[in-house]
């Protein structure tokens, strides 16, 4: 498809322009703006005021706070100038995860540093970039040309980091606020830096929050060591055979669900040359550490098969350690699931599985901390091969579509409240970026190439639409 005549101006603005964009970047990510419970909810409160401004500051209109009760502020602006041209809803989220080990950080957390080519700091990357990515790009636009070649909405969640919790309840608020024609997600990863990517399935996540009690309080360890049975010990038994020798989730039945691939995904994730030698890289894994289920490729594996975790594990801890006998153990299980997974099914096939597994008689509770759905969706349609166009244009290499094996809670019941309309989700960030833990950074020439992007993306689906 050929760029309309005016996009040449459009794009040497977002060129000249992205020295000063990175700096707007920078500023959103020294906001602490986690959304997690025990940090400072004013702090996401001020990064949605911030991001209100920026919004405004680009040419947005409409531009407002979206409240619902329980949840932090999502942000909301528009550009609706474009009468018989489709709608877009674009979609970022404004909070972010904890910093976690601050000894491991080698630049401060919030406070945002550039080395090389990468730009540094919690929420660089997940998902603020994502963010400048939006409103650069019709800043772009309206800041050379006057207009957008099609109509714009923006939301900026506040809550997605730690489940989107309230999005139900957001849902059936401004559902009608919301209707698009086509949903962009700027909030997963590329391929690989330089490499755009689509991303087609995400998994889904079901955790399990399981405790072992056998006492009402922990108890010398010298005097009723010996008869007393040791709940960490027990919950260590019921654990271990959650995983067979291989790898594979051990757990009957949890495999009957899954589907296999699509022609599609096979062809796109065999031409990824995803290897072993290559993932070990990307996960910074021991060399004498063995990878688990050969025989099944690494793109399958992460995207398109159930995993499981113990995301968390506590009986006593390292600074309270004493001689004793705890009266209880807790942790948590965390499996991601796929397509055709239920959740309910999933939840309780775990359950009675390390019920089953409890010696001693220990008492065991377990319950559901969250789930979140699966997504997945069929790519070969003009709406993916337009994006897939664009992105190949602005990267100067070919765009393919992978999975991801996070979670996106909001994917699912958009795409369903809007009946059904296409989600492409598209990357800032690579498997260099470290998302959700420490030294979290955003390459700044996939940024300003998915800038790019993103204009090449609206002027396209302008004339396709």
């Amino acid at each position: 498809m050929k760029p309309s005549p005016e996009l040449d101006k459009v794009l040497t603005h977002a060129e000249t322009s992205f020295d000063s964009n990175v700096e707007k970047l920078k500023a959103l990510t020294r906001i602490p703006s986690i959304s997690a419970a025990g940090f400072p909810p004013e702090e996401v409160r001020r990064s949605a005021q911030a991001v209100a401004a920026l919004l405004k500051e680009e040419g947005f209109e409409n531009v407002s706070l979206l409240e619902v009760e329980g949840a932090h502020p999502y942000v909301y602006g528009d550009w609706l100038k474009a009468p018989g041209k489709p709608t877009l809803l674009l979609y970022a989220h404004h909070d972010v995860q904890p910093p976690g080990q601050d000894k491991k950080w080698k630049t401060p957390p919030f406070e945002p540093v550039q080395k090389g080519d990468r730009l540094f700091g919690r929420g660089s990357a997940d998902d603020k970039a994502g963010i400048i990515v939006h409103t650069s790009a019709l800043a772009s636009y309206l800041k050379t040309i006057g207009k957008l070649p099609l109509n714009v909405k923006i939301l900026i969640e506040g809550e997605e980091e730690t489940g989107s919790a309230h999005l139900e309840t957001f849902l059936k608020t401004y559902e009608k606020k919301m209707s698009a024609d086509v949903i962009v997600l700027t909030d997963t990863e590329n391929y690989d830096v330089g490499i755009p990517a689509i991303t087609t399935s995400l998994r889904g996540l079901v955790s399990l929050d399981v405790e072992v009690t056998t006492m009402d309080s922990s108890v010398h360890s010298g005097m009723k060591g010996g008869p007393l049975p040791d709940p960490v010990l027990a919950l260590a038994q019921m654990l271990a055979p959650l995983m067979d020798k291989d790898g594979k989730i051990a757990v009957p039945g949890i495999y009957d669900d899954v589907v296999d691939l699509s022609e599609v995904e096979k062809e796109s994730f065999a031409s990824l040359g995803l290897t072993e030698e290559l993932f070990r890289e990307r996960a910074h894994l021991y060399k004498d550490v063995a990878l688990l289920q050969k025989g099944q490729s690494i793109p399958k594996q992460l995207w398109r098969l159930p995993s499981l975790a113990i995301n968390a594990i506590q009986a006593s801890s390292r600074e309270r350690v004493s001689n004793i006998i705890c009266d209880s153990a807790w942790c948590r299980v965390g499996v991601r699931t796929v397509p055709k997974m239920s959740a309910e099914k999933t939840f309780k096939q775990i359950s009675d599985f390390l019920k089953k597994n409890a010696p001693w008689g220990v008492e065991v509770k377990i319950t559901s901390e969250s789930s979140a759905p699966w997504w997945l969706t069929n790519p070969d349609n003009a709406v993916f091969n337009t994006a897939r166009e664009a992105l190949t244009r602005a990267f100067g290499k070919n765009c393919v579509f992978i999975g991801q094996g996070g979670t996106i809670p909001f994917v699912d019941p958009f795409t369903q409240v809007l009946g059904g309309v296409p989600a492409l989700m598209i990357g800032v960030e690579d498997p260099h970026t470290n998302a959700h833990s420490e030294n979290e950074s955003v390459h700044l020439g996939d940024l300003k190439k998915a800038i790019q992007g993103a204009i090449y993306l609206y002027d396209a689906l302008a004339q396709s639409l």
